[in-house]
């Protein structure tokens, strides 16, 4: 546990307003969002600018102190929920909430860590650009939680995921340094590029503190289109059908199967399935268009859909008439993750495997997998078009939340993750690695990314001060001679 003597040094950097003791005020900070990690942490130290978070960090090196970054607290793998044993403080980037500046000639902005997302969108708005990337925690996730984890979202289709968005980066290095690569340069040929091994590192070599962002002019059109199809193999037909037909103009594409709508359905009181008739599986498209072509995006949406149903592709469709029924349907989308939480218990992956292999993949792994697991229901939806889903392994009926997880969860997630290796993907998509993937990673992972992941954090924290016990693999030890 960290004593009073160290709270203090703290404090006498800080001030009272940047070091938090309360217990009822930290505890929303020392658990995950979904309930499944539970840390303990003596305080919160919250700098309000990169000085001091540099000072910060440095008093930290001097006492050995682990630090646990934190922005939204949105992570979905416990990667930033302290240690159990008190023996880290989380460092809060929230007081670093300032939008520096916002170029429309020059489509950036630079951002502090602890920029809410929305935030962002709307600044981005008032000046006829914005930020295109976007997911459901988008109202509490905040810029440096973004760019620690390289975060995904329901645009990466087009636009690609976080790292695609990072033109430059400032960051605290766990010696106290300050990295600065904010300038967005287009060429740079200096060696490394310092920011793309930050991008994703999720707080394990340093603390990001400001990130310069690409931003893009507003669209002047989009058309929302929700679509009953008979398998997942034709959602996949349909995807390569408007990629072919719209190229960059498609920018969302998600899936979902009845049952995941089912539950949306259920626990949202103002949700309405938009079509008639139940259908096997479900897809969401927004194509979207700049002044030059929008007027003729909805004559080409109509077409589209025309081709789609001639060929069999799709069974039933509607076209969103207004914002208000676009972003109705959207929250179908979005509201997955909550409805299925709801739901009961249940085992939940981030997985990706090549595009062109998801359908297959789903059908296939969902019946290996209920096989192996009596009385599970596999339940696959997301970003088809990125090759990246989100599968779940619902509890039998009647199974206790937490109990079932405790016994049944390492053994399913082993088996998913098995699977999805066999398939050449990936055990994280967009989530990270965390603490709830760590040990997946050190078991799946081919000997050189194990190398490099552990040289790497070893010459940069050398201490192991940065958000232990996150994504790094411990080494294994030599069995005894």
């Amino acid at each position: 546990m960290i004593g009073q003597d160290i709270i203090d040094r703290f404090t006498a950097l800080l001030g009272p307003k940047g070091v938090t003791t309360n217990a009822d005020d930290i505890a929303p900070w020392v658990s995950d969002w979904r309930g499944r990690y539970h840390g303990a942490a003596a305080a919160i130290v919250s700098p309000d600018s990169t000085r001091l978070v540099a000072e910060t960090v440095k008093l930290a090196a001097e006492l050995s102190v682990p630090l646990v970054p934190q922005g939204g607290n949105t992570s979905m793998v416990g990667g930033a929920t302290p240690p159990a044993d008190g023996s880290a403080l989380i460092l809060s980037l929230r007081r670093m909430n300032r939008i520096r500046s916002l170029s429309a000639n020059d489509n950036i902005a630079v951002c502090e860590a602890g920029v809410i997302l929305s935030v962002l969108h709307d600044a981005a708005q008032a000046e006829g650009r914005r930020f295109p990337l976007s997911l459901g925690a988008k109202g509490s996730a905040t810029i440096g939680g973004l760019v620690s984890t390289n975060a995904g979202g329901t645009q990466v289709l087009r636009h690609g995921t976080m790292r695609a968005q990072v033109r430059g980066l400032e960051a605290v290095l766990p010696d106290g340094t300050v990295l600065d690569t904010l300038a967005a340069l287009k060429k740079d040929n200096r060696g490394f590029d310092l920011k793309q091994l930050l991008i994703g590192s999720e707080g394990t070599l340093g603390i990001v503190t400001g990130a310069t962002l690409s931003l893009l002019p507003q669209i002047a059109a989009r058309r929302v289109l929700f679509v009953g199809l008979p398998s997942v193999h034709q959602a996949r037909r349909l995807l390569l059908l408007a990629q072919q037909r719209e190229g960059a103009a498609l920018e969302g594409f998600e899936i979902m199967p009845r049952d995941a709508l089912d539950a949306v359905l259920a626990y949202e009181p103002a949700a309405r399935d938009p079509l008639g008739e139940p259908h096997n599986w479900y897809a969401l498209l927004e194509l979207v268009a700049d002044e030059t072509q929008a007027d003729s995006l909805q004559k080409r949406v109509t077409s589209l859909l025309e081709t789609a149903l001639e060929q069999g592709l799709v069974e039933d469709a509607t076209i969103a008439a207004s914002e208000t029924q676009a972003e109705a349907l959207w929250s179908l989308r979005d509201g997955i993750s909550s409805a299925e939480r709801a739901r009961g218990p249940a085992v939940q992956h981030d997985i990706s495997v090549p595009p062109e292999k998801m359908p297959a993949f789903i059908e296939e792994a969902s019946a290996v997998l209920e096989r192996q697991f009596a009385g599970t229901r596999a339940v696959a939806f997301g970003h088809l078009g990125d090759g990246n889903v989100h599968f779940h392994l619902r509890a039998p009926e009647g199974a206790m939340g937490g109990e079932w997880e405790d016994a049944d969860g390492k053994a399913i997630s082993a088996a998913v993750h098995d699977l999805v290796t066999e398939w050449a993907g990936s055990i994280s998509a967009e989530h990270g690695i965390g603490q709830m993937k760590r040990d997946e990673l050190g078991r799946l992972a081919d000997p050189a990314t194990l190398s490099i992941l552990r040289g790497v954090k070893q010459a940069l924290d050398p201490q192991g001060i940065m958000n232990p016990g996150k994504l790094v693999p411990l080494a294994s030890r030599a069995p005894a001679a």
